[in-house]
């Protein structure tokens, strides 16, 4: 039998490095991830040209990743001890980005994939201290723990989730959402989520894959950012990827007028639209 083209979870950070490494690679390139290519690997490469929907719509990918590090740095510049990267997969911020010798970013994920990354990265000096805590998330009782032990060593702690409320079911992102406010140093938490619409287009397009590698997409929020209300994070910034992939020059043509129109503030429906919501502890 053959491996399945997305054998689990772990290969999507492996399929998204592969985005950030052709960014990379262009003259006017948005942000720089010198170590992308090698994490991708054979596999990552394998995966993005096999589902060719995902490599005309990159720039969604390109688009979230510089809102993410938009929100971070302007988090460290207002006094963030500690950044927590929830799933933190192959993400390479504490080495590619000019962050203070100062900030404490911790990583949280499944052991398989922290390996990888520190085997990779095994020469690489990150530019602040990294701690990487091999943690399932979805056992309640051991990330709690994790995140009583972080809350406890820090004053302010920033929370990022970058592409894994997807995967969730909407009972896990509340009690995941409780179990980061009820800690009273976890002031913010960075997230990105998909309107129903564009969460049906996913699975049409890449679903099967996903169902395959035991990941399939979940979460989709019909209320859009105030879903996190109920649960102790009130949405104090919302960014479209859209609209911000068009002010980078990134959208082909046929987006161009779309991401113009003006932003809809209420549920989006069967709109496809996917942001990155910056929320406060309430």
């Amino acid at each position: 039998m053959t491996d399945p083209l997305i054998r689990d979870v772990s290969d999507t950070a492996r399929w998204m490095a592969v985005y950030r490494a052709r960014e990379t690679d262009r003259a006017d390139a948005v942000f720089r991830d010198p170590f992308a290519r090698a994490l991708a690997g054979e596999r990552g490469e394998r995966i993005a040209a096999a589902l060719p929907f995902f490599e005309e719509n990159a720039w969604s990918i390109l688009a979230r990743t510089y809102l993410f590090d938009r929100f971070v740095t302007r988090l460290v510049q207002s006094g963030v001890e500690v950044i927590v990267n929830l799933a933190a997969g192959l993400d390479t911020r504490p080495y590619r980005m000019p962050l203070p010798a100062s900030l404490r970013w911790v990583e949280i994920d499944l052991p398989e994939i922290l390996d990888y990354k520190a085997q990779v990265l095994a020469d690489a000096k990150p530019t602040c201290a990294v701690e990487r805590i091999p943690v399932d998330l979805s056992n309640g009782d051991a990330r709690r723990g994790v995140f009583d032990r972080i809350g406890r060593s820090a004053s302010r702690v920033a929370v990022l989730s970058e592409g894994l409320l997807i995967y969730l079911m909407v009972n896990e992102v509340g009690s995941l959402g409780w179990d980061l406010a009820r800690q009273p140093t976890f002031y913010h938490w960075v997230v990105d989520i998909v309107s129903p619409g564009l969460m049906q287009m996913l699975k049409e397009r890449a679903g099967e894959y996903m169902m395959d590698a035991g990941a399939p997409f979940l979460f989709a929020p019909y209320e859009g950012p105030p879903f996190f209300a109920p649960y102790g994070w009130t949405p104090v910034e919302v960014k479209s990827i859209l609209k911000t992939a068009g002010k980078l020059g990134r959208l082909p043509l046929a987006l161009r007028m779309m991401a113009m129109l003006p932003e809809s503030t209420g549920p989006q429906g069967s709109r496809p639209w996917s942001g990155v919501v910056l929320l406060q502890r309430r």
